[in-house]
């Protein structure tokens, strides 16, 4: 049906920079938000950004200042650069997209696989 891949994570000194991608593909009617979660071993999940369809955007506290979240609504992609990176923020990044399924007439929540980041010191 539909499916969210992600890319582009993987080891990077801390003070470094990565950026993730995420795109849906399949038989999607409408995206609404999507957003990048983040969970670190022995912690709960937690939301690292989030994107509204026109673009407005939400920080976990913790990455305000140095990720950025942005979307292209044409590809179905949303994208998280995270620069200045910190050993804290090593953890699996998981993509997640609020989507309609064409011929179905409610939104629900995807996730994508989820992809490692790991920050050295």
């Amino acid at each position: 049906q539909v499916q969210l891949v992600e890319s582009g994570g993987g080891l990077v000194q801390a003070g470094g920079s990565l950026r993730l991608s995420c795109a849906a593909s399949g038989s999607i009617y409408s995206i609404d938000a999507m957003g990048w979660y983040r969970q670190a071993p022995g912690k709960q999940r937690e939301l690292v950004a989030v994107i509204s369809r026109g673009g407005s955007t939400n920080y976990a506290d913790s990455v305000k200042g140095r990720f950025t979240i942005s979307r292209d609504n044409a590809k179905n992609t949303v994208y998280l650069q995270m620069n200045s990176l910190k050993p804290e923020d090593t953890a699996v990044y998981y993509c997640n997209a609020r989507m309609q399924v064409a011929g179905t007439l409610h939104l629900y929540d995807y996730w994508g696989q989820g992809t490692q980041v790991t920050v050295s010191s």
